[in-house]
């Protein structure tokens, strides 16, 4: 096993036993739930937003063991990001779990979210990896409807 894969396996367990920032808001200024019918990923994240920029940021839900390590480690990676900045990592994000883009050869504002580079060897799972942060630009919509993976 290289060390890559072994720190990606330790930190995804470590996110899904004790996740970060687990708890639902009270007075959120926007919110928004998300679902992931093919694996049963349910979450909702919570928001407060000020003067363009991501103050508190937390989830609750249940869902796979990438779903919650990848909206545990969002959840702390953006927490006083602005807006903009959170938008543009989350299509980062994206792109590389989806292959579209490697960090390794690329510019970018991924830091300790590249651990999830590998997921794009396994296209079924790159819909948990995502649903959180598809869920993030859903609350920042404030999409009443939420958000599905399908």
């Amino acid at each position: 096993m290289s060390y890559d894969n072994e720190l990606y396996q330790q930190v995804i367990l470590d996110h899904n036993r004790k996740p970060r920032n687990f708890h639902k808001m009270e007075n959120a200024s926007h919110s928004c739930h998300g679902i992931n019918p093919l694996c049963g990923d349910d979450i909702t994240v919570y928001l407060n937003v000020g003067d363009g920029a991501i103050d508190e940021v937390s989830f609750q839900g249940s869902g796979c063991a990438i779903s919650k390590a990848s909206t545990s480690l969002m959840t702390t990676y953006l927490k006083g990001k602005s807006v903009e900045d959170a938008r543009q990592i989350k299509d980062e994000f994206h792109k590389m779990i989806l292959g579209e883009m490697d960090p390794e050869k690329e510019e970018h504002h991924l830091g300790k979210l590249t651990l999830f580079m590998g997921i794009r060897e396994y296209p079924s799972r790159t819909k948990c990896a995502s649903l959180a942060w598809h869920t993030l630009v859903g609350a920042l919509d404030k999409k009443d409807e939420g958000i599905s993976t399908e």
